[in-house]
């Protein structure tokens, strides 16, 4: 029998390794530990075994469940104020409808039946999803079947872009650095006792480039978090509206301003999990840099308006007005329902305050909706 090798052993998996996790460990046995970033985009997209390329993540049976599942109030105001920024800007007669990361297509579908209230807007619209998984995008071609769908955002077609992002950038790959008395050393995957685990670069950064100023004096073993993914994405999407006209609305969870800390989580079964302990069978997400992702809209050309508290923004549009329509036609069975989704949406100790709100819009134009 042939011995193993010090690589083979250290690399060798425990019985109840996924598919997923073998696979990355042998990647790990040929090349070394790898990147954070590559990390997760293997857990979410590898073509097999990813997380979003094998499921449905939403819902009572999935991971985890967003805004537009918890009510129908929240699709339908975005689609209200996209409705005003479009009116705003001369109801342009053809314009891109876009969305990433559109989940079941229950966010556009909700926003397209409040924008019958503007004259000739869905008529307007061509509508476009940038989707990869595709269990999601049948469920998306059920409510919405005259979308086109798209693999990256690149591949929009010109023109001015009207978009929304819900949940979509807290799962794109992030690096993560921590501080050690040799300077910040980025955080890699490595194997530790037969399981996936995070290591530490051997060599560290050379100086800080990169980390924002306010991650620079945090103290040792403290973790910063920076996503170049959702930073190009931005600035992408900024480049786009400043040239051609439109918005954009990002929506997600995180923080407002810049801070060292370490923010990557799983969710299975909606409870929180090890984030390598199972990869393909977990989502992997980390808050949202608002502060670097306004920054980058800036250096894209456009304005950034926010962020604001996703309570207070869903107030400024109307919610509770809403919600009072809704209980007026409502059977007594639907009314606590439609109650416990407005709670769920704008409580501070539900997704309230948690989550933020970022506006684009392109310099010069009025002060959106909601951001005043």
């Amino acid at each position: 029998m042939r011995k193993r090798s010090g690589a083979e052993a250290e690399t060798e998996m425990t019985a109840d390794a996924t598919p997923l996790a073998r696979h990355i460990a042998r990647l790990i046995e040929e090349t070394g530990p790898i990147p954070l970033s590559h990390y997760m985009a293997l857990a979410l997209g590898h073509p097999e075994h990813g997380y979003y390329m094998t499921r449905d993540p939403l819902g009572a049976r999935g991971d985890f469940t967003t805004a537009p599942e918890i009510s129908q109030m929240f699709g339908e105001l975005i689609g209200l104020w996209l409705a005003d920024i479009w009116a705003t800007q001369g109801a342009p007669a053809s314009f891109l409808l876009a969305e990433l990361g559109p989940g079941r297509g229950t966010l556009m579908a909700d926003a397209l039946r409040a924008m019958r209230a503007a004259p000739g807007m869905t008529d307007a619209a061509e509508i476009h999803f940038v989707e990869t998984s595709p269990v999601l995008r049948k469920a998306q071609r059920e409510r919405v079947p005259r979308a086109t769908w798209h693999e990256r955002i690149d591949t929009l077609p010109a023109g001015p872009l009207f978009l929304i992002a819900n949940e979509f950038f807290d799962a794109l790959p992030i690096v993560q650095y921590q501080r050690t008395e040799r300077g910040w050393c980025e955080r890699y995957v490595g194997i530790a006792e037969g399981r996936l685990a995070p290591v530490l670069a051997p060599v560290p950064l050379p100086g800080e480039t990169g980390l924002p100023p306010a991650m620079r004096a945090a103290p040792l073993g403290a973790i910063a978090e920076i996503s170049p993914a959702s930073a190009a994405i931005a600035q992408a999407i900024a480049t786009r509206i400043a040239a051609q006209g439109g918005a954009a609305l990002i929506v997600d969870y995180g923080h407002a301003r810049s801070a060292p800390g370490d923010t990557l989580q799983a969710l299975r079964g909606h409870q929180y999990a090890d984030p390598f302990a199972a990869p393909g069978e977990a989502d992997l997400t980390a808050h949202v840099d608002f502060e670097a992702l306004a920054n980058a809209v800036r250096a894209g050309g456009a304005a950034a308006h926010g962020p604001v508290e996703q309570g207070a923004f869903l107030t400024a549009l109307g919610i509770e007005a809403r919600a009072a329509n809704l209980r007026r036609r409502a059977t007594a069975a639907q009314a606590p329902d439609i109650d416990a989704g407005l709670r769920r949406l704008t409580a501070p100790g539900e997704m309230g305050s948690l989550f933020k709100v970022l506006g684009i819009v392109p310099r010069g134009t009025p002060t959106p909706a909601g951001f005043v």
